[in-house]
C-alpha cells in the first residue's frame, strides 16, 4: 500500500432534510475529502452519499456540485474510488462510471489489502431484521415501479421523492438509530453467518448511522461506519489496523 491509507465514509444524506440545511454538512464532507486525498490509497463511499437521487435517462437530480466537482477532481488525480449504493441512492446507475469513472455497486464486495479479506457494502435488507424495509425495497426495485417513476415529470418525481425520504422512517433510518445489542443487531449477525462459510478479517457497512466496531469471530470484526448526520464518522485502514475516527473540521 506503499504507506498511504484506505478510507470509508458513509451515510452523508447530503440535501436532507432540505437542501439548505445539509449545505454545510456537504462542505463539511468536501473539506474532509480535501484532508484525505494526499494519503489515500482509495476511497470507499458506502451509499446513501445522497437522500434522494434518480437517474431520469437524460435528468439527474439538482445540486451537490462541490462535491460531485471534488470527487472527480481525486478521480482524476488517479485516486481509486468505490462506490456503494444505499437505500436512498438504490436507484443509482451509471452516471458515476461515465462522469466520474466510479464504479458502482450494488451488493456487497469481496476486497483484499494487505492480506485482509473485506467484506463491503452499504448493509441495507440483510440479514435476519430489517422485515419492512426489504419489503419496500422490493417494491422500489421492481422494474415496473422504476418505470411508473421515471413517467413522472423530474420537478413532481423528485419533489415527492424527497418528501418520502425524509419522513418515511422505513427509508430515512431514523427508527435505527438506538444500540439494539450485539445479539439483535441483524448486520453483526449476517457477519457472523457469513464466517460459517467463509473467512473475512473486516465486515464494513454503513446505514445503521451508528459508529460500532463488534468482534464477530477470533479474527474478524464487524464496523459500522456511523454517519455524516450527527457522528461525522469514517473509517481508515493503514494496511495492519483498521480505525474509526471522528473528522473534526479545520
Amino acid at each position: 500500500m506503499n504507506n498511504k491509507k484506505i478510507f470509508f465514509a458513509s451515510d452523508q444524506h447530503l440535501g436532507a432534510p432540505t437542501p439548505e440545511l445539509s449545505f454545510p454538512r456537504e462542505k463539511k464532507f468536501v473539506q474532509w475529502l480535501d484532508t484525505i486525498k494526499e494519503e489515500a490509497e482509495a476511497i470507499f463511499l458506502l451509499g446513501d452519499l445522497f437522500d434522494f437521487w434518480f437517474e431520469y435517462k437524460t435528468v439527474v437530480p439538482k445540486g451537490f456540485v462541490r462535491v460531485l466537482g471534488k470527487l472527480a477532481e481525486i478521480r482524476d488525480s488517479g485516486i481509486p474510488i468505490y462506490f456503494f449504493t444505499g437505500n436512498h441512492d438504490l436507484w443509482m446507475h451509471d452516471y458515476f462510471e461515465k462522469e466520474l469513472n466510479i464504479p458502482v455497486y450494488h451488493r456487497p464486495q469481496e476486497f483484499t489489502f494487505s492480506g485482509k479479506h473485506f467484506l463491503i457494502g452499504h448493509g441495507d435488507g440483510l440479514g435476519p431484521g430489517d422485515k419492512g424495509y426489504k419489503r419496500m425495497k422490493k417494491v422500489f426495485t421492481n422494474p415496473f415501479s422504476k418505470w411508473l417513476f421515471r413517467w413522472l415529470h423530474p420537478d413532481v418525481g423528485v419533489r415527492l421523492a424527497q418528501y418520502l425520504s425524509v419522513k418515511n422512517k422505513l427509508i430515512s433510518g431514523d427508527s435505527d438509530v438506538k444500540f439494539l445489542g450485539e445479539e439483535n443487531e441483524w448486520l453483526v449477525q449476517y457477519s457472523k453467518r457469513k464466517l460459517e462459510s467463509k473467512h473475512y478479517d473486516y465486515f464494513i457497512f454503513g446505514h445503521r448511522h451508528l459508529p460500532m466496531q463488534i468482534k464477530v469471530g477470533e479474527n474478524a470484526t464487524y464496523i459500522n461506519l456511523g454517519d455524516w448526520v450527527g457522528y461525522f464518522t469514517y473509517g481508515v485502514f493503514d494496511g495492519e489496523t483498521f480505525e474509526l475516527k471522528e473528522y473534526k473540521q479545520i
